[in-house]
C-alpha cells in the first residue's frame, strides 16, 4: 500500500484544520459517517464570529455534535459560548480539574483575570478523562493527560493513523508557556513527562494548538527538549519570556494601545503585577524594558506614545 501524504492522512481521518493566527488556537473539525462531528478548541473570543463562520462554512446544514477543549486557556475556549448559542444540541467536553470553576464561572480560578484576558461564560456537559476513548467521526480517539503548560491539559490521539492533536504541549518549534511556573509551582518536569509521552505515542502527524501540522516529530521533540533544558537552567529566562508573551497576546487583540493604557492593564493583571517592582513609580521603567525587548524582536513598534503590533 502506498504511503499516504500528510494531507491524505488527515483527510482519511476526517480532519479539517482551521489554522488560525496566534491570538486564536487552531480549530480542528473532525467528521465522518458513523460517529459524531466534533470541533477541538474554539479560539479567542474576539475571533468567535470568524470561528463560527469557518465551522458553518464546512458543515453547511449539518449539526456540530461535540465541542472539545484541550484545556481552558482563553485562546482555546473563547469561542465556546458563540458555538453553543448557534448549535442548540451541541455537547461540550472539557478536561477534568476545572469543571466546578466553569459551573460557578470563576474567572480568577480559570486564569482569565490573572492573565488579563477575556472569555465569555459557557456551559459544560461532560469531561475528557485521561484514559478515555471516544468516537469522533469514523474513528476512536484516546485521551491522554498532558500536564506542564497547563496542569489540566489533555491531548487527543488517533492510534489507527497515528495522528496527535497536541494542543500547546508540542509545537513544531517548542511548546507553550509553563503557566504553573508563573505561580511558583514547579512544572518543568511535567513538561518533560509530556514530551516523553508524545515520543512513546510515536505520531506520524502532529496538529499543534498553534502553527501548521507537521510530520517531523523527532525534530520538534529535540527542539522542545533543548528549550526545556534552557528554561530549567535559567527559570528567570522563562519568566521573562512568559511576561512578554502575555503582553504580545494582549497586543494581538488590541493591535494598537497607548503606553499609559498598557501600563494600567499591566498593573491590574495579577501575573504581571506579581513580578513588577513594589514601587509603582518604577513600574513604567520595568514595562518599558519588556516593550523594548519585544521591539528588538520585531514583535511591536512605537508610534509616539502608542504601542503597535507587528
Amino acid at each position: 500500500m502506498p504511503t499516504l501524504s500528510q494531507t491524505q492522512l488527515l483527510a482519511r481521518v476526517g480532519i479539517t484544520l482551521f489554522e488560525r493566527g496566534w491570538l486564536s488556537a487552531n480549530n480542528v473539525l473532525i467528521r465522518g459517517t458513523t460517529g459524531p462531528s466534533a470541533l477541538v478548541d474554539s479560539g479567542y473570543c474576539s475571533h468567535a464570529e470568524q470561528t463560527l463562520a469557518l465551522v458553518r462554512g464546512a458543515l453547511g446544514a449539518q449539526p456540530l455534535d461535540l465541542l472539545l477543549n484541550t484545556h481552558l486557556h482563553s485562546d482555546h475556549c473563547g469561542g465556546n459560548a458563540a458555538l453553543q448559542q448557534h448549535y442548540s444540541s451541541l455537547r461540550t467536553l472539557i478536561p477534568p480539574g476545572q469543571a466546578a470553576h466553569v459551573a460557578t464561572w470563576n474567572p480568577e480560578a480559570l486564569s482569565y483575570a490573572a492573565t488579563g484576558q477575556e472569555c465569555p461564560r459557557f456551559d459544560v456537559d461532560g469531561l475528557l478523562q485521561p484514559g478515555d476513548r471516544l468516537r469522533l467521526g469514523d474513528w476512536n480517539w484516546e485521551v491522554h493527560g498532558a500536564k506542564g503548560h497547563d496542569p489540566h491539559s489533555i491531548v487527543l490521539y488517533q492510534r489507527d493513523h497515528s495522528v496527535l492533536l497536541s494542543a500547546d504541549a508540542l509545537w513544531q518549534n517548542g511548546f507553550g508557556v509553563v503557566f504553573p511556573e508563573l505561580e511558583g509551582v514547579s512544572a518543568f518536569m511535567e513538561v518533560g513527562d509530556t514530551l516523553d509521552l508524545i515520543e512513546a505515542l510515536s505520531p506520524r502527524v502532529v496538529i499543534p494548538g498553534h502553527g501548521s501540522a507537521f510530520s517531523d516529530v523527532t525534530s520538534a521533540l529535540e527542539k522542545s527538549r533543548s528549550r526545556l533544558a534552557r528554561f530549567q537552567q535559567a527559570p528567570d529566562a522563562h519568566l521573562r519570556h512568559a511576561l512578554k508573551v502575555l503582553i504580545k497576546f494582549r497586543l494581538l487583540d488590541w493591535q494598537r494601545v497607548g503606553r499609559e493604557q498598557l501600563l494600567l492593564w499591566a498593573l491590574n493583571t495579577p501575573y504581571l503585577r506579581r513580578h513588577m517592582p513594589s514601587d509603582e513609580t518604577q513600574c513604567r521603567e520595568w514595562l518599558d524594558h519588556l516593550l523594548n525587548e519585544l521591539m528588538e524582536s520585531r514583535a511591536l513598534y512605537f508610534d509616539k506614545d502608542t504601542v503597535v503590533n507587528c
